[in-house]
This record gives structure tokens, sequence and C-alpha cells, in this order.
């Protein structure tokens, strides 16, 4: 059995590091892990609670919470925007934390890697993105962690999955995400 993991990108940005780790997640993923990138989280909405009524959803918010719905599993990228979460993977953790009591992380294993330029590659925006979405109803695998610094030099001219090391790391991410997944779907 395949367990799907959907993996949200904190950056909008084409070239960006942490889509480039995404990637990379995708592409080593171990078998019976199937990781799929989200694309459309800058076409969704603020979250505002006048616009999420039955019925009237906006296509983009209703699109993400069906493949929330269709995941076992979530792992998101974020790098740090001035010490903390960019807005954009705030947003999709809202969107997805409704309707209350019955959001679509429902419970489901989310863990949060990423990398940033500074020393410390992150770590801010992971911890407050690893609350958020654990305030938001998903089961926060705290001892998944990957934060890669220096992310402008280290990634100039590598790409994450080239990195012998970083593809370790993450390939070992998914696969402990994977088993995670893998005793919620059968419990």
């Amino acid at each position: 059995m395949s367990v799907r993991i959907l993996a949200l990108v904190g950056s909008l940005r084409s070239g960006s590091h942490n889509r480039q780790l995404a990637e990379a997640a995708a592409k080593l993923a171990p078998e019976g892990a199937d990781v799929v990138l989200f694309e459309g989280l800058g076409d969704i909405p603020f979250y505002n609670q006048d616009i999420d009524v039955e019925g009237s959803v906006p296509a983009a918010a209703a699109e993400l919470r069906e493949a929330a719905k269709a995941a076992d599993a979530f792992l998101l990228f974020s790098p740090e925007y001035n010490g903390s979460i960019p807005a954009v993977l705030k947003n999709a953790i809202d969107w997805l934390s409704r309707p209350y009591g019955a959001g679509a992380f429902g419970g489901k294993p989310v863990a949060v890697i990423g990398t940033a330029f500074g020393q410390y590659g992150g770590v801010w925006a992971q911890d407050e993105t690893r609350k958020s979405v654990g305030i938001a109803g998903g089961k926060v695998i705290e001892d998944i962690k990957l934060s890669i610094p220096n992310s402008l030099t280290r990634f100039a001219e590598t790409h994450p999955a080239d990195d012998a090391e970083v593809a370790a790391q993450v390939t070992e991410v998914v696969a402990r995400l994977r088993g995670h997944a893998g005793e919620a779907v059968a419990a």
C-alpha cells in the first residue's frame, strides 16, 4: 500500500530552494510513499469566514481541501520570512483548519522541513509552522526535522536532489513520515 503525502511549499518563487527541496522529496521518495506537490497556493485568497460558505468556497481553496482529504500525511516546506512563517503557508493552514473541528488535517501526520539563507536554516519559521498546524488539527511529528542553512550558497549551482547529504536526509524524512502515515492508516 502506498502512502500519499501532500507537499505544501511556503514559497511561490519558481526558483525557490524550498520548492526544489519538495521536488527532491517527490523524486527521491522511497517505495510505498507518493509525495505530491500541491500547485496553486498563490491562487488561494486569504482566509475569510465570509467566503468560506458551503457552495461558494473559492475554487482554489476547495482544490486544496480536496487534495488534503485525499492525503494520508503532509510534508510542509517552510522558508523563513522575517523570522517567521510565510503568509502563503499560514493561509493554507488556515483554510485547512476549517470547518472548525472538522478540518482537513484531521489528526493526520505532519512533518515540517525547509531551507533558508541564514545559519539556522529557517528553524524559527519551521517551529511556528509546527505550532500552527498542530493547533489546526494536524498530528505534528516533532522528531522529524530538517533545517538546511545557507541555501543561497549551498544550492547556488546544485539542486537539492543532487546534493548527496541532502538527498539522503530528505529520503529519510519521507520514509519516517511514511511510517507514521502507515500506522495511522492501519489504525
